[in-house]
């Protein structure tokens, strides 16, 4: 069962969420100490190829795909054959196997392969090496893996780690530091850090500026700056929004932002399949409200083929504000590993 992201997490001024989050401690230590463990372990594997991991230290919910398919695109646009390489999740298909768009849905290989695999050719694995092994072999000459920092399978040439940006009203990406389930951390910051090469802040649509505190976090590691722009004009007339992301609510701020004339908004858990019961709720909304309904692009690729045509996707890109500087960092690092 899918459950929606507790807002909690990133509350810092509700003392209903301090006294949760101090309930959790002790889960939030075990499974900080069994992630540290685990990653202490572990042998990864040399493909072969340079590696580039997009990962986060939060649970869902940073930008990590997005940023993913940009930094496909990029080292493509130097000649170099890049390819992605992901875990699958949500989908019933193991692999390892290339995401075939005529033939593949996202209940086969996850919605995050699906958008992954249209910038790039795009591979599922649940065994990353196996994965990273028949991509190799079938000519990548360099993998993107997308969201794998804590995924100690494969070793990696560059690790970027993918910060959300938006800091205000008391909310902060990392919450109060907690680690899963008292807060959103995967492990600790200091940890997470320590195996990163960069950070990138992803600011939404909406946000002017970066918060020096944010950046402050990050010490000596190179920042780099992007931003979530939609990927062409918010839809017209009146609107339903809906997205089953790890938060919803940061949908909702950026359709209104971007102009959109959102009448209601729904907010369903992340990677969420929409029952049939789901989409006859969402459906008699838009009548309430004579509107049309929209979504994000990763919820689009969710839906039934026959609620495509009802449902207009409402797709967003990630741009670095510097990106030439960005992209000589990642050539560098990838030329570094070839020599």
């Amino acid at each position: 069962m899918k459950l929606n992201t507790p807002h909690w997490w990133y509350e810092r001024d509700s003392r209903h969420a301090r006294v949760t989050r101090t309930l959790l401690k002790p889960a939030s230590w075990l499974w900080a100490s069994v992630t540290a463990s685990r990653i202490a372990k572990a042998t990864p594997f040399d493909p072969g190829v340079p590696v580039v991991s997009i990962g986060n230290l939060t649970v869902g919910g940073s930008g990590k795909t997005p940023v993913a398919r940009e930094v496909l695109r990029l080292l493509r646009a130097t000649g170099l054959d890049a390819q992605a390489l992901s875990r699958g999740y949500g989908g019933r298909l193991e692999g390892p196997l290339r995401v075939d768009l005529s033939a593949h849905a996202a209940a086969d290989v996850g919605d995050e392969p699906l958008m992954l695999a249209g910038q790039a050719p795009a591979w599922i694995s649940r065994d990353r090496a196996a994965g990273a092994r028949m991509a190799a072999d079938a000519g990548a000459e360099a993998l993107v893996l997308d969201d794998a920092h804590q995924n100690t399978a494969l070793k990696k040439t560059l690790s970027l780690i993918v910060v959300d940006g938006e800091t205000r009203n008391d909310e902060w990406p990392f919450g109060d530091g907690g680690v899963f389930p008292s807060g959103p951390m995967r492990e600790p910051l200091r940890a997470g850090l320590a195996r990163a090469d960069a950070v990138v802040i992803l600011l939404p649509t909406d946000l002017e500026a970066v918060d020096p505190e944010l950046v402050a976090l990050f010490g000596n590691l190179p920042v780099f700056i992007a931003r979530l722009t939609p990927d062409g004009p918010s839809p017209t007339g009146p609107q339903v929004g809906f997205a089953g992301i790890a938060k919803p609510w940061k949908v909702e701020k950026s359709l209104i932002a971007a102009g959109c004339d959102l009448k209601d908004f729904v907010p369903f858990p992340d990677h969420a399949e929409l029952k049939p019961s789901d989409l006859s709720f969402l459906s008699d909304r838009a009548e309430i409200h004579h509107a049309g309904l929209v979504t994000t692009e990763k919820d689009w690729v969710r839906l039934p083929p026959d609620w495509r045509t009802r449902v207009v996707s409402w797709p967003v890109t990630a741009r670095f504000a510097d990106e030439p500087a960005f992209t000589a960092f990642l050539t560098a690092h990838i030329e570094g590993r070839a020599r």
